[in-house]
């Protein structure tokens, strides 16, 4: 984790219009050229090759950030001043870190350990020879499989939410900027009128990811018909259920995408004060967020007058302490105001009174990350992935007994078969399947009859579980389920 944040933005002049946006956005584009996958090695460019290191929490429990610090070294040992490493988001193969990412190669090097950096840099970088060792092997077919989109854990999954995890420096905002960062906030400000907002989310089928799946639109609707003096738009960023990190991950990879949609959630209520609750055990995250939300400032993207609009919204961070109830939004309000934090019976919903008894709109942080993308490219285009009743993608932490541990994203309606066994490998050291658990405590434990039933609302409370915020638990043979039921009792404080 880097805390020495490289962005200047004091030398950058403020954003007044659209238009100052949209020439920001232009001369930042080069700073991601490299990254997409038709770019090639140019040597009329000063920078020919990147180095992506995946930055999340995961690889950096694992080196990454020692494999950064030689991989710069060994750049300047060897005089090449026409490649850079850059630290990126998480690229989700968690299993496989720490993650080397060359571009424009396309080359994903996995499992890299930091006496590899040399070997990347004099081999691959200087020769442009693929380093084998450091590549995947499937292991079904036993195949060096070095572009990771061909890998079978990427194959199915597709990154709406996650869309910059991976791809842009999460400490850089010109870096968001030149992905499309804050065009769909200049959209909102300039094109729609508040209601025109919201009528896209209801229309664009999103639903809230932190559980419930409560109709993000709807939501708004509510928050933005009560006509309150003063109104709040609340990011729940305290994940609580064993196993789950889908939440921390896109605070640490993509905060700007936070930042722009309650932004955006402001206008569409008629808010001007916004909270991201995180929980202390997110140092990454807490750090990440307030690089984000200090840029934004600096560049006139929050605070007074956004982009010259004569709308006013700016963000505070509320650290919490761990408690899992905390993740229930009334609990989270109570602390965020100071209390004790301990649900109460509804109604009357936060739409209603909220924190300090105002209107106020709680939605987890995935839920948020949708928002500028759906806004973007359209309700359409949003609807037109999914099921029937559940739109978009679901991202899940896959975890427990399981060979490929990672973040995942899919289209709503993959089944609990296809995440397992296609994308997840199957279950290690040839033990059998025995359950998955989904929807944290709240949820329930899916045994292998049910493993074709597809990812959705209403498939998953059918047979007794819930999709919940993604956590996702795989078991082998070898788990006592009574000790299961014992953890999560024990968990939930025996309720």
């Amino acid at each position: 984790m880097k805390k020495n944040s490289k962005t200047n933005t004091e030398q950058y002049t403020r954003l007044n219009s659209r238009a100052d946006l949209d020439r920001l956005a232009e001369a930042s584009r080069d700073l991601v050229s490299l990254r997409h996958e038709q770019a090639e090695r140019d040597p009329k460019r000063k920078i020919q090759v990147e180095l992506l290191v995946c930055g999340g929490t995961g690889c950096h429990s694992m080196e990454a950030g020692v494999v950064i610090e030689n991989l710069q070294k060994a750049l300047v040992d060897h005089n090449v001043d026409w490649a850079k490493v850059v630290q990126v988001g998480c690229l989700g193969f968690c299993a496989q870190g720490p993650i080397v990412l060359v571009m424009p190669d396309n080359i994903f090097y996995v499992k890299v350990q930091p006496e590899d950096a040399e070997r990347i840099v004099t081999e691959h970088v200087i020769k442009n020879e693929i380093i084998n060792d450091l590549i995947y092997v499937d292991p079904e077919t036993g195949e060096y499989v070095p572009h990771h989109a061909d890998m079978s854990f990427y194959r199915k999954q597709k990154r709406v939410a996650l869309r910059n995890c991976g791809l842009i420096d999460p400490e850089e905002i010109l870096e968001s900027i030149a992905v499309g960062g804050y065009q769909a906030l200049a959209k909102c400000l300039f094109d729609y009128t508040p209601q025109e907002v919201i009528d896209v989310l209801k229309a664009s089928g999103l639903r809230g990811r932190g559980g419930a799946g409560f109709p993000t639109g709807v939501k708004w609707q509510f928050a933005a018909n009560n006509h309150g003096e003063k109104k709040y738009v609340i990011c729940n960023g305290d994940e609580g259920d064993p196993g789950a990190f889908m939440d921390r991950s896109i605070m640490e990879d993509d905060p700007n995408s936070v930042v722009e949609a309650m932004t955006i959630a402001g206008y569409a209520i008629g808010a001007h004060d916004g909270l991201i609750y995180v929980r202390a055990e997110y140092p990454v995250a807490v750090w990440r967020l307030q690089t984000a939300i200090h840029e934004a400032r600096m560049l006139g993207l929050l605070g007074k007058n956004i982009l010259g609009s004569g709308f006013d919204f700016d963000i505070k961070i509320s650290l919490g302490a761990g408690a899992f109830v905390c993740g229930e939004e009334t609990a989270l309000i109570h602390s965020a105001e100071g209390h004790r934090g301990e649900p109460t019976r509804k109604p009357p919903f936060p739409a209603e009174s909220g924190y300090m008894g105002l209107p106020t709109i709680v939605n987890n942080v995935e839920t948020f990350a949708n928002v500028p993308i759906i806004i973007t490219k359209g309700a359409e285009w949003f609807s037109s992935i999914g099921t029937e009743h559940s739109k978009g993608t679901k991202v899940f932490a896959l975890a427990g007994h399981v060979n490929n541990i990672g973040l995942v994203e899919v289209p709503m309606g993959t089944t609990l078969r296809e995440i397992v066994f296609e994308i997840g490998g199957g279950v290690p050291d040839g033990k059998a399947f025995k359950a998955v658990q989904t929807g944290g405590p709240s949820g329930g434990v899916i045994t292998t009859e049910n493993l074709d039933t597809p990812i959705d609302f209403q498939s998953l409370g059918a047979i007794g579980s819930m999709m919940g915020s993604g956590g996702m638990i795989v078991m082998n043979e070898d788990n006592d389920m009574v000790e299961v039921a014992r953890f999560y009792l024990d968990f939930t404080c025996d309720e």
